[in-house]
């Protein structure tokens, strides 16, 4: 996520930071000065809460378990003002842990995950964002790293860096005033639905989100926070718990538990409104059992979630599907493709072709003349001299190949909106009918 805004103009003045990068953990049991400062300046970037010397060691606790990295820029020779912070408290800050992302075909890919991007307002238009980003994506691409990924604060920063949006979350509101009624109520009442402490989402988050994530395309994974974050224990923002946070499991058949709800009253709505805080449903039946259940809650008329697929099995399970009404769509997951040949080759394929792309890259990680040749579901990706003896079918940058990666948008649309030139005729068809994929990728994850 980031706060810093797209600048229209740079100062051509010189770059005055240092940028020091270090490891979020604990020395000795004792949170390292530096690391205490900078997560100051990511509260103050975000609005957050100022962060106790208590919560910044339980952030430390919880970033090191991802093995979270992070980047200051500090100012150097330059004088302080009085009152004002120092030169020890950075002026951006920007941060990375690596997960991996669900790309089809049982297939998880490394990535590389961008989160806490800050710049200072009185340091903004300077270089810094690109200094910070351009230095991180180079040395991720030198480990190995074929995917860059990140979740916007601001949608109009991160394409000039080559990221393009690749799916998309929805916002929506289920009317259950007596209850949902479903076309195939046995659909619905599969496996039990029992109330549960909150704490014991927290015990069960990483093994329900495995199976999920194992199986759901386009699924990134979760950093540590995220089981305080289900349980309503807490989060970036403030680290109190939350005292209305309810959760209720799902068992399957034989009794195992393989989804959970966690949820809260939206006392500013109106009809009386319960909001989702987390959903996961890894077995089968497990997620309209659970919508099932939040349909029975008493003195409750409305249900709302804000990370919906765009293709919700509810809306289709339900017999009034006027009930199910989507109050937004945003782009949620982006990706940056660092390694073009092996991210396009641990992609899953539905149909067998080949085709012939040329990929710009602003930052040159990508780019090239690709040959893509699937056979049996699995590419094999080939460089392509730049010569002149190979002429390229389609031309498009590394943002859009990253948004068309995972199915979020089509080549012809690209076409059409001025984004993608096709070199030869049909080629646009080509790609389509080579990247189509089965379902809509969705991601669960905020970072």
């Amino acid at each position: 996520m980031s706060t810093e805004r797209d600048p229209s103009t740079r100062n051509p003045r010189p770059f005055p930071y240092e940028l020091r990068t270090f490891p979020m953990r604990l020395v000795d049991g004792k949170v390292p000065d530096e690391v205490a400062k900078w997560t100051q300046a990511v509260a103050l970037g975000f609005y957050g809460n100022a962060p106790t010397a208590e919560d910044i060691a339980k952030f430390a606790v919880m970033e090191e378990v991802d093995g979270r990295m992070s980047t200051g820029a500090y100012l150097t020779d330059a004088p302080g003002h009085a009152g004002a912070w120092g030169p020890e408290y950075p002026v951006a800050t920007y941060a990375y842990h690596r997960k991996n992302l669900n790309v089809g075909g049982g297939t998880l890919l490394p990535v590389h995950q961008i989160t806490a991007v800050t710049v200072r307002p009185s340091h903004r238009r300077r270089g810094i964002l690109r200094a910070m980003i351009s230095s991180d994506l180079a040395q991720a691409k030198a480990a190995g790293i074929p995917m860059a990924a990140l979740t916007a604060s601001e949608a109009v920063i991160y394409g000039r860096f080559g990221f393009g949006v690749a799916t998309h979350v929805c916002q929506v509101e289920v009317a259950s005033r007596g209850g949902i009624g479903f076309h195939n109520p046995a659909a619905a009442a599969r496996g039990t639905v029992e109330v549960a402490d909150p704490l014991t989402v927290r015990d069960l988050h990483n093994g329900i989100f495995a199976r999920v994530h194992a199986a759901t395309f386009g699924s990134i994974g979760r950093h540590d926070m995220y089981r305080l974050i289900a349980s309503g224990q807490g989060n970036y923002a403030s680290l109190e718990p939350s005292r209305n946070v309810r959760a209720a499991l799902h068992y399957d058949a034989a009794g195992a538990v393989d989804g959970y709800v966690s949820y809260q009253p939206d006392e500013s709505a109106t009809p009386p409104t319960v909001k989702i805080v987390d959903l996961l449903a890894a077995g089968e039946g497990a997620y309209l059992a659970l919508w099932n259940y939040l349909g029975s809650l008493d003195l409750i008329e409305r249900v709302t979630w804000d990370m919906a697929p765009e293709a919700d099995p509810l809306e289709w399970a339900m017999a009034a599907k006027r009930d199910y009404k989507r109050t937004g769509t945003e782009d949620h997951l982006w990706l940056r493709i660092l390694d073009a040949p092996a991210a396009l080759a641990a992609r899953s394929y539905a149909a067998d072709g080949r085709i012939t792309i040329h990929i710009g890259d602003p930052l040159g990680h990508a780019s090239g003349i690709f040959s893509i040749e699937v056979a049996h579901g699995t590419a094999t990706v080939t460089r392509c001299r730049e010569d002149g003896s190979v002429a390229p079918e389609l031309s498009m940058g590394v943002s859009e190949l990253s948004s068309a990666y995972l199915g979020a948008v089509t080549a012809r649309i690209l076409q059409a909106a001025g984004r993608l030139r096709e070199e030869m005729p049909g080629a646009a068809a080509r790609f389509d009918a080579l990247f189509a994929l089965p379902v809509a990728a969705h991601s669960l994850t905020n970072f």
